[in-house]
């Protein structure tokens, strides 16, 4: 039989979690001792006495056990974005959160035409190959590629484990017209949290993509405008499609670099509310800008677009944003698991809530079946317009 000290062990799973996230508040001494439970969950320690005493089958491990009262607990708060992650799961958030993945390194993007063009990451396999930005992606281990193709399927086919020999034949059509085959072996890729380039289509305009906000992204991103303007660039697509948030304060951060007063954000948090307001300066104050988003645009994300939108800096092109006005801090726990609690919620500068609702785009449009890019085309449109041309 398990002793009661086992029994308390699993009630102390509460203490720690409770006390975890008052320590993440400004007023963590009072919030602790409001929060400090030592000693309660009597309820549950009598129903684990009794199972303990009379239960005919074998019972699972005391962490298997903890996870489930942890999972139990959150669950009951009612909302979706606190919850508990078990090591094994929480090793795989941090590689992917620090962007590291075995493959390529390509960004793929379809035209209007329809045509699948490859932008190799800086340092890559594919630019190692000599894969070059604009090359047409014709097929993949010998399958042909259609309109019909998702690309995410594509994006699966052109990863995969790191092992001796193993890779992915591709044929590309290049600038000239001429179709070349590569061979290339799979390895570590580092994605970037920005990718940007002049459009082919519109040499005159950036395309800045933030695939994710991560520490690197101010910088990398004050490198793109800085590429971009020696350039001579009149206008700017920031593309935050299918970017599901990040890192807060990075994503204030890059709503700063385009306003130059005003706020941000407002949060709300147990210690009260707090305006996130634009300091003076910024890297990209003067050009026209469009974001793109659809319902994959989420958190930071939509922090970043709705500023932007309130604040009649950019317009707003894609589909409804999926609409997560929380903030989330991530906990360790002493094992190596993590529970994810939700902090703050957060507003547009005008005072709009999002969770749940998501940011209605200024020009809605219907994605296209067939995948072609209409958001870019429809982008690339409007700030011709806007720049006169």
């Amino acid at each position: 039989m398990r002793s009661i000290k086992y029994i308390l062990g699993l009630s102390a799973v509460f203490c720690i979690a409770f006390l975890l996230g008052a320590a993440s508040q400004s007023s963590s001494s009072a919030q602790a001792q409001q929060n400090d439970v030592s000693g309660e969950f009597p309820l549950l320690i009598e129903a684990v006495n009794y199972v303990n005493e009379v239960y005919v089958k074998d019972i699972p491990e005391q962490s298997a056990l903890e996870y489930a009262v942890i999972r139990g607990y959150l669950s009951e708060l009612g909302d979706a974005n606190t919850f508990f992650i078990e090591p094994a799961v929480a090793a795989n958030e941090s590689d992917t959160l620090a962007g590291r993945y075995g493959g390529i390194g390509v960004d793929l993007q379809r035209n209007e035409t329809g045509d699948v063009v490859l932008y190799p990451y800086a340092d890559s396999p594919a630019e190692a190959a000599g894969i070059v930005g604009g090359d047409i992606l014709l097929s993949i281990n010998g399958e042909a590629l259609d309109v019909t193709t998702p690309i995410d399927q594509m994006r699966r086919s052109l990863r995969g484990e790191i092992t001796d020999g193993s890779g992915v034949s591709i044929v590309i059509r290049s600038a000239n017209g001429e179709e070349q085959e590569f061979f290339i072996l799979f390895d570590e890729v580092l994605v970037p949290s920005v990718i940007w380039r002049s459009l082919v289509e519109a040499p005159e305009l950036g395309y800045i993509k933030i695939v994710r906000f991560t520490s690197r992204t101010p910088e990398e991103f004050r490198t793109a405008v800085a590429d971009l303007r020696a350039e001579n660039i009149q206008g700017i697509v920031l593309d935050l499609r299918g970017n599901s948030g990040g890192l807060l304060k990075e994503s204030i951060d890059i709503a700063d670099e385009f306003l130059d007063n005003g706020v941000i954000s407002i949060e709300q948090r147990v210690s009260g509310e707090n305006l996130k307001e634009a300091t003076p300066g910024g890297v990209i104050l003067d050009l026209p800008v469009v974001v793109l988003i659809n319902n994959r645009t989420a958190s930071a994300s939509e922090i970043v677009a709705g500023a932007l939108q309130d604040q009649n800096r950019a317009m707003l092109i894609g589909q409804l944003t999926f609409g997560k006005g929380s903030i989330q801090s991530i906990f360790a726990l002493s094992d190596s698991s993590s529970i994810h609690v939700t902090v703050a919620l957060w507003y547009t500068p005008n005072g709009t809530a999002l969770d749940g609702v998501g940011l209605t785009p200024d020009i809605t449009m219907i994605p296209d079946e067939a995948g072609r890019d209409v958001e870019l085309g429809e982008a690339i449109r409007y700030l011709r317009e806007e720049i006169g041309e």
